[in-house]
């Protein structure tokens, strides 16, 4: 039996009955070891978003002690599978190890897997990190309206899923070459016959906000492809704030730009912009969250909790 997560991350879920370990900053910090601390200012800097500022405190104790775990998971994966091969007889294959990123519009989801993904490529068992986002299998834009469904995109029913669950399944069988498509926030939709091309990655990192999910109808979710899944979370009325943040920031920025698909948005005063970002979450961004993504939250091998200046507070791994 899985024991609810905490509302309050500082009640630890740390009895005997529950399914996670439960850590506060400090104690993970010290999991670190001996990790090098390998990423620059500079380079930090670039992967940032655009209202989330990261500092290297937060790599040296949260990322490094993650990238120390997930680097202890890769090496005994790939002895399972050389231990099957050995029994099967046949050569040695190396399957892309695949880590799946979910959580809400907001939270922080595309910094948090860029980060990560810079952070492991510099560790030299397995330098060669992917990143793909589930925005480009999303369907395009012609057919969600043609679906009625562009006051539902990022719900579970406005993904291509069997697109997506092809990508995967290619990947993980050991595909030389598997294309994903491209999508754009400029234009918000997929981006005709451009594709991103992944070549047999050591490892992928898949984010997107209802990768944990089990899908509708189907035997085969995204999740069975996954090695290890993160959720990012935080309190409902801090990730509000950040969506209207960041919303005001694209006003005065990418959507002024006309071929914004928000362009529509861009003379609006500071008050008028608040109340229309305000409407965009409570109709459909904080409805998937509560129907869709955190439902899935118990379903991730870890769970971290992000306090309102997006520093991470809690964290909280399963138990084996």
């Amino acid at each position: 039996m899985i024991i609810p997560l905490p509302s309050h991350p500082r009640a630890a879920a740390t009895d005997a009955a529950s399914s996670y370990l439960a850590f506060d900053r400090r104690d993970w910090a010290k999991l670190r070891s001996a990790t090098p601390l390998t990423l620059s200012a500079a380079e930090l800097a670039r992967l940032q978003g655009l209202n989330e500022k990261m500092s290297l405190a937060d790599v040296t104790d949260i990322f490094l002690p993650l990238s120390r775990l997930l680097n202890l998971h890769v090496a005994a994966a790939r002895g399972l599978t050389q231990v099957q091969d050995a029994f099967l007889g046949r050569p040695a294959a190396r399957a892309p190890y695949v880590i799946g990123i979910a959580g809400s519009v907001a939270v922080g989801k595309s910094t948090f897997a860029r980060v990560l993904r810079a952070v492991l490529a510099h560790w030299p068992d397995h330098p060669h990190v992917e990143l793909v986002t589930t925005d480009g299998f999303l369907y395009p834009r012609d057919v969600l309206e043609q679906r009625n469904l562009m006051g539902r995109k990022g719900f579970p029913e406005s993904y291509d899923l069997r697109r997506m669950i092809g990508f995967l399944a290619e990947l993980k069988a050991g595909a030389e070459a598997v294309a994903a498509p491209v999508y754009s926030h400029q234009t918000y939709d997929i981006v005709p016959g451009e594709t991103q091309v992944v070549r047999r990655p050591d490892i992928l990192i898949f984010e997107g906000l209802n990768v944990l999910q089990p899908t509708s109808g189907s035997s085969v979710f995204a999740s069975d492809f996954f090695d290890f899944s993160i959720y990012l979370d935080a309190d409902e009325k801090v990730i509000e704030g950040w969506y209207i943040d960041r919303f005001l920031l694209l006003q005065r920025t990418a959507f002024q730009k006309p071929s914004s698909y928000f362009h529509h948005y861009k003379d609006l005063d500071e008050a008028a912009a608040r109340d229309a970002a305000r409407g965009i979450w409570s109709a459909i961004n904080l409805v998937n969250l509560q129907e869709n993504i955190r439902p899935t939250r118990q379903r991730a091998r870890l769970v971290m909790h992000k306090a309102p200046d997006h520093a991470v507070d809690a964290i909280y791994l399963r138990k084996m």
